[in-house]
């Protein structure tokens, strides 16, 4: 990644990276790092398409195709297409971030063991971890563990998603509290907390009768 660019996106400047981008890419088209810095840049932007071309394209022109294949794969999951993603995914050497990509692939595959699997290979803890580990956790039927999981990503750092599904886990044992996430869920993001009222309401009810 140059400075230069990354300065320039992180300045909120996105247009102007992405033109550096491409003009250093048609100066140098054998430069594997552009290509990987650009189709960053698209997927952050939710170009995956075009992320997804150049980066086909890529693997025609540089020296080791196989470098491109960590962010075509997050193309493909990003499509929805897991099956493929996986498939690219296993040619590519363990390390943190495919194990974490692959924790994430099963988990949508809904194979919550082989996800929790992968996800606890993964050395480097950080908030995206987290909340995987809490989700896969909670399709376990496990709520204290996700709980656990959710509740070490600081507060002023959790979305709307996170504090609703941290009333979800709760609201066997702790309705009162629960409520109050929920609320804070709403606050946050009311779209999201209006889709996953109805997408957990049948579990909570199941949850409210088990008491």
């Amino acid at each position: 990644m140059s400075d230069k660019t990354a300065k320039l996106y992180q300045e909120g400047k996105t247009q102007e990276a992405i033109q550096a981008l491409i003009k250093d890419i048609d100066h140098k088209p054998k430069n594997a790092n552009n290509y990987l810095e650009l189709s960053t840049y698209l997927l952050e932007q939710g170009a995956i398409d075009q992320a997804k071309k150049l980066l086909i394209q890529a693997k025609g022109l540089v020296k080791k195709p196989q470098d491109m294949d960590y962010n075509l794969a997050i193309c493909y999951y990003m499509e929805g297409d897991f099956d493929r993603a996986l498939a690219l995914l296993d040619t590519i050497p363990n390390n943190d971030e495919t194990y974490y990509q692959k924790a994430l692939v099963f988990h949508k595959l809904g194979n919550p063991q082989k996800a929790l699997a992968f996800a606890m290979s993964v050395s480097k803890v950080d908030n995206d971890l987290l909340e995987l580990l809490g989700d896969i956790w909670l399709s376990l039927g496990d709520f204290a563990r996700a709980r656990e999981n959710y509740l070490k990503i600081p507060k002023d750092e959790r979305s709307g998603k996170l504090n609703f599904l941290i009333g979800v886990t709760l609201f066997g044992s702790n309705r009162q509290e629960a409520e109050q996430y929920f609320a804070l869920a709403e606050k946050i993001d009311p779209d999201y907390y209006q889709i996953a009222k109805k997408q957990y309401d049948s579990l909570l009810k199941v949850v409210k009768q088990g008491k």
